[in-house]
């Protein structure tokens, strides 16, 4: 393995966490409409921020070994508690009369982090493919260029995760399917 594939391993897997590919996300998808930065703050306030800081101090806290929980034990520790912040998050949209699509967006993403969490039971999905999949689908319906350019990211991400043994194929293609279904449901379904 040479070193210039493990760094750009590790700087894609980290451009391509969850957090960072959720908030670029929202942010291109909030770009193109009135109110979109106010609307973006307080997803971040929301939601973005307590789970940076969920993550920040499980590591440094000990409750994982890193901001990815690649270890399947320790995401029984991190779901407990990312799925009630991404659930206050919802219902904080909520309560700022956030657009339908916003909405429908968050609460996607809440039943793909339960299903995530059911699933480690027996098996560690792909959380960055699962996100990276679940945004990508959503970019492509606002922009097909933003969806490309997502795309060949998530090819990416893919990749390193595979490369830096995070994970095995059948968790990083588990976590795509799963992602690219929610994002069908968010951004293509009337739900």
């Amino acid at each position: 393995m040479s070193i210039f594939a493990r760094r750009l391993a590790t700087i894609v897997s980290w451009i391509g966490h969850p957090l960072a590919f959720i908030t670029i996300s929202v942010a291109i998808v909030l770009a193109t409409q009135q109110g979109g930065l106010t609307l973006l703050l307080t997803i971040f306030l929301a939601v973005i921020a307590p789970m940076a800081m969920l993550l920040f101090l499980g590591v440094r806290l000990g409750r994982w070994s890193d901001a990815d929980v690649s270890a399947r034990e320790e995401r029984k520790r991190f779901y407990p508690v990312a799925i009630p912040l991404s659930a206050a998050g919802t219902i904080a949209m909520w309560l700022a009369n956030a657009p339908r699509y916003i909405l429908r967006g968050g609460v996607v993403m809440l039943a793909l982090l339960i299903v995530a969490a059911v699933t480690n039971l027996r098996f560690k999905l792909s959380l960055h493919t699962m996100f990276a999949s679940y945004c990508t689908t959503i970019l492509f319906r606002v922009n097909v260029f933003c969806g490309i350019v997502a795309f060949m990211l998530t090819a990416l991400v893919f990749w390193s995760r595979l490369f830096l043994a995070r994970h095995t194929l059948p968790e990083t293609i588990v976590g795509g399917v799963m992602g690219t279904l929610g994002g069908i449901a968010a951004a293509w379904m009337s739900i």
